[in-house]
């Protein structure tokens, strides 16, 4: 096991891998811009680095800064959370060829699964079930014309190295595709240092359904069921759940071969999550996230198992501490993301806290980085807390979602606890089975 890991993020993931560490007996290093002097991850770790101004390019995308930052506190392994470097091959290789571990998987399934087609056809490959598109990058108008008479209009034009629903637009005709194709590529390049497009045929109205799995050097590699993230504004995910709704168990049981099959196949090493459009009663796979995800909360409250923990195990050379047969989940768990931003025109929304009280009580989890007089800065991204709720059933976990952000203060900023309200509470979350594009249309009207 390490004795010391340096944790390069900053915010609520952060202060969750912080918990993990120390729970282990691991001593941690924060990183911080100089805008995050006072962030919470900060003032709770061992040690602290500042490692550059407020910009992400010169602090927490700066390699060389956190390679020095291993180097001047003897870090043996460096966890890189979400976003940032999680899913930065380049960055993975070059804390290998430091002597340092990348908490994380080999840098070349990253690579492989960070190049959004070369990773549909690897799962093809592996008998993975995808949506129909093209077998690689486009090249040309010409090229992007025949495919889409090809596969049918609507498509959608998806950036090769995109994420975070970054990249990505539909075209309903000729004329819109010409128009949107050079848009795509230069937003891509921007985006992603990659103009690389592909085509995808634009499934209208599925669900987004995903399934998590973690893998070990010892031949374990299992699943921890699956997770709806359905409901969302502009690709962005706003509330997620386990288990998925409304889907049928021996649908999900043969998903769940489906991916264990993959994984074997690839010799796959740690956290990852499958992601899946979910259609007609078939499910077509998206991408492939190799790291932590936001909503990884919702399968700890539902399995019991402390992912994090599990994924320092795996990176240090441990075996995976269970087997597949114990992860059983028990009642339902929901997720909000609580963002600062305007509940009117999404606006994010920077300051100080003037006052913070957190919702208590049975099956509530707040993971967050705020307290009363911090203040939130403007250069990063808005999320301030993430809502985990668990209950017995569907119905109680909403129930007690809604009880909890009736108690959650947060005042001196703006944030969405309003929207997340709304939906907890409106008739169609409640029954189920929303699809990806439901809030986005009822937004105005929630």
């Amino acid at each position: 096991m390490f004795d010391k890991v340096l944790i390069a993020n900053r915010g609520e993931i952060a202060v969750r891998i912080n918990r993990a560490c120390q729970e282990l007996g691991i001593s941690t290093v924060a990183v911080h811009s100089e805008a995050d002097a006072d962030s919470m991850h900060v003032r709770i770790a061992d040690e602290s680095v500042c490692i550059g101004p407020n910009p992400v390019n010169k602090s927490y995308l700066n390699k060389h800064s956190l390679i020095a930052a291993c180097e001047i506190t003897g870090a043996q392994a460096v966890h890189p959370g979400y976003g940032f470097l999680s899913e930065n091959a380049s960055f993975a290789k070059m804390l290998d060829d430091h002597n340092l571990t990348f908490i994380g998987p080999k840098f070349g399934h990253i690579e492989m699964m960070g190049d959004k087609i070369q990773a549909k056809k690897i799962m093809e490959q592996y008998g993975v079930p995808t949506v129909p598109g093209s077998d690689g990058e486009i090249v040309s108008e010409r090229d992007a014309l025949i495919i889409s008479h090809k596969i049918g209009f609507p498509v959608l034009l998806k950036a090769s190295a995109g994420g975070g629903g970054r990249g990505m637009q539909v075209v309903h005709n000729e004329n819109e595709l010409k128009k949107a194709l050079p848009i795509i590529k230069q937003e891509a390049l921007s985006f992603f240092g990659n103009d690389a497009i592909y085509i995808e045929k634009f499934i209208d109205s599925p669900r987004h359904i995903e399934v998590q799995v973690i893998c070990d050097n010892h031949g374990n590699y299992l699943h921890l069921h699956e997770r709806d993230c359905s409901v969302q504004r502009r690709n962005q995910k706003v509330i997620e759940e386990a288990l998925a709704p409304q889907i049928d168990q021996e649908k999900k049981e043969k998903l769940f071969k489906i991916c264990i099959d993959a994984m074997q196949q690839m010799k796959y090493l740690g956290l990852g999550t499958l992601e899946f459009l979910y259609s007609n009663g078939e499910f077509y796979f998206m991408e492939m996230n190799t790291r932590l995800q936001v909503e990884h909360p919702i399968t700890e409250m539902l399995t019991r198992v402390d992912l994090v923990r599990e994924q320092i195990c795996v990176a240090s050379g441990d075996k995976i501490f269970t087997n597949q047969e114990n992860i059983k989940p028990l009642g339902h768990s929901l997720e909000c993301r609580i963002n600062a931003e305007s509940p009117i025109n999404f606006r994010p929304s920077a300051g100080k806290i003037e006052m913070y009280h957190p919702p208590a009580g049975n099956g509530i989890r707040l993971d967050t980085f705020i307290y009363s007089g911090y203040t939130v800065p403007h250069y990063y991204d808005n999320l301030l807390a993430k809502l985990i709720v668990t209950g017995r059933t569907r119905n109680h976990a909403i129930k007690r979602a809604l009880r909890s952000l009736n108690e959650i203060v947060i005042d001196g900023i703006e944030t969405n606890i309003q929207l997340h309200k709304k939906i907890l509470a409106s008739n169609e979350f409640k029954s189920g089975a929303v699809a990806i594009n439901w809030l986005e249309n009822n937004i105005d009207s929630l």
